[in-house]
């Protein structure tokens, strides 16, 4: 009898009576130690689990339609049917081999891996399984192709051919490092010229299904005021007055119609802004690359970029601080060849050693 006081039968029949007294000291054991789990407690399909899973979460809209997608076209598939304590660590494995087999991306894999981790893990928590199946070890890292980075001259080329009401969206992007829901969630009373700061208290997201979703930023750090190059202003300002909404919560940036910018929409004009200016493979979202990276390049402590990157942890920070440091290296390599050419001609001077003028 467990301790919940339902009597259980032993879950099979024992070739000796030793083996069922072994069996049954076992039990005993893990009742004193608290140990005991109820043997039926994971034999509830994993689909309806998991989806009371990600219902019972605190989440915002997106994230929440990334992992009902994940659920349905990864994960159910494979063990909506299975019963929780059934999923083993070689059904796991044999899972995530035939997903990325099948040409399922790695990344898509990697996020659907994480979540069935997630999941189990909550489910060993509830003490329905003993240990979590997901056992690989990197399987929930996602491994991103580092993006590139414009250079300044870039981005002042692409703000030049976007179309005039999208400049300020460019540059702002590429200089000040915001993200696109940042900036299309920015209102009059969050420019501030004089002070020359642009305070971040909102983000704009775009659901699968069109809806938009005004909320706080991804973490608490990224509530930030950032600081606006001086070189930057006027542009702002001409912005401001020409194509901003009037009064203090007028939306700052608004497409010719007036409404909120959408994304497609945007892609599309960022596109042929990128074929004008001859530049190939730079998405948007890169210009928050570019302006990380150049924060990093002017010396700036790990504190103070993940303060203005909007980080609540250093890793993204030192990212970008080894970048600078290795194009720091490239200017070192650089000045030591113009070192050199110095040295030489300073060795061997124009014109003859013993020449005097008359």
């Amino acid at each position: 009898m467990g301790p919940d006081g339902l009597l259980r039968p032993a879950p099979e029949t024992f070739r000796t009576k030793r083996d069922a007294d072994d069996w049954l000291a076992d039990k005993q054991t893990e009742m004193r130690r608290g140990d005991w789990h109820d043997p039926d407690a994971g034999k509830v399909p994993f689909g309806p689990y998991a989806l009371a899973w990600i219902e019972e979460r605190e989440l915002t809209s997106t994230t929440r339609q990334l992992y009902g997608s994940l659920l349905r076209h990864h994960l159910e598939p494979a063990f909506g049917g299975v019963n929780v304590d059934a999923i083993s660590p070689p059904l796991v494995r044999r899972w995530r081999a035939d997903k990325l087999a099948s040409g399922t991306g790695p990344t898509t894999v990697a996020k659907a891996y994480a979540l069935l981790r997630a999941i189990l893990h909550t489910a060993v928590a509830d003490q329905m399984i003993r240990r979590n199946p997901c056992m690989i070890k990197g399987a929930s890292t996602v491994h991103t192709p580092e993006r590139p980075t414009a250079t300044v001259q870039e981005v002042f080329d692409l703000a030049d051919a976007i179309q005039p009401r999208y400049r300020a969206l460019v540059l702002m992007a590429g200089f000040l490092g915001l993200r696109w829901g940042e900036l299309i969630g920015l209102h009059r009373r969050d420019v501030d010229l004089d002070a020359g700061a642009v305070r971040v208290r909102r983000s704009v997201a775009e659901l699968n299904n069109g809806a938009r979703e005004i909320k706080a930023p991804k973490s608490a750090a990224g509530k930030r005021t950032v600081s606006i190059p001086a070189a930057l202003v006027s542009d702002i300002r001409a912005h401001l007055e020409r194509y901003a909404e009037p009064g203090a919560d007028g939306r700052v940036f608004v497409g010719a119609k007036g409404a909120t910018p959408r994304r497609n929409h945007f892609n599309r004009l960022w596109r042929k802004a990128c074929e004008a200016a001859g530049i190939k493979g730079l998405h948007f979202h890169d210009l928050r690359h570019t302006g990380n990276t150049l924060a990093a390049s002017t010396g700036a402590s790990t504190r103070e970029l993940m303060a203005r990157m909007g980080h609540s942890t250093a890793r993204a920070a030192l990212i970008y601080q080894h970048a600078s440091a290795d194009r720091d290296r490239l200017i070192a390599d650089a000045l030591s060849g113009l070192v050199d050419r110095g040295r030489k001609a300073r060795e061997h001077p124009e014109g003859h050693v013993g020449d005097t003028a008359h």
